[in-house]
């Protein structure tokens, strides 16, 4: 069974990244990959802070509990699994190089599905263009090279499981 999920994994990365895509849409993937590299959340969390108030605040705090609670996940998530990225191994050269060695759970896809969670329960109206936000970083990494399709799928459940419970554990924002 697990030699069959690895198999059609495999098939699914290869399916969806093609580097030699148009020149635009490659930008368009790294750009979405960098958006979720982590300076945006610093920078949202300090404009909500600022401009909402209390709810600013709880937001904030939110989030801070959130990534305390995602962080030591990822980590020892990845040690555990240690699966090799599938630039690192297929003999397929990714658009960009990673921070470290292995793949799973993708940190962009946790990260960006954590934090637009968090904005979606302060911002409701907002969560059709988070939800797009966040499966875009997801795709991105899959399309630049460096993620299995089950890589950033852990990762976005993880984010969003940490999310919310970091919202149940501080109540409503």
């Amino acid at each position: 069974m697990k030699a069959q999920i690895i198999k059609l994994d495999t098939a699914l990365y290869f399916a969806l990244y093609k580097p030699k895509r148009r020149k635009w849409f490659n930008w368009l993937m790294l750009m979405l990959s960098k958006s979720g590299n982590g300076g945006l959340y610093v920078i949202l969390a300090l404009l909500n802070a600022y401009f909402m108030g209390k709810v600013g605040n709880t937001f904030v705090q939110t989030v801070l509990l959130a990534f305390t609670i995602e962080r030591p996940l990822y980590f020892l998530l990845k040690k555990y699994f240690a699966r090799v990225r599938p630039c690192d191994c297929l003999a397929v050269k990714a658009m960009l190089t990673p921070s470290d060695k292995f793949s799973m759970p993708s940190g962009h896809s946790a990260g960006a599905w954590l934090y637009a969670t968090c904005l979606m329960e302060v911002y409701p109206v907002l969560t059709i263009p988070l939800c797009v936000w966040a499966a875009g970083v997801s795709l991105s990494r899959v399309l630049v090279g460096v993620h299995y399709p089950i890589d950033v799928i852990l990762g976005a459940l993880m984010g969003s499981g940490c999310a919310m419970l970091a919202i149940g554990m501080l109540g409503d924002l």
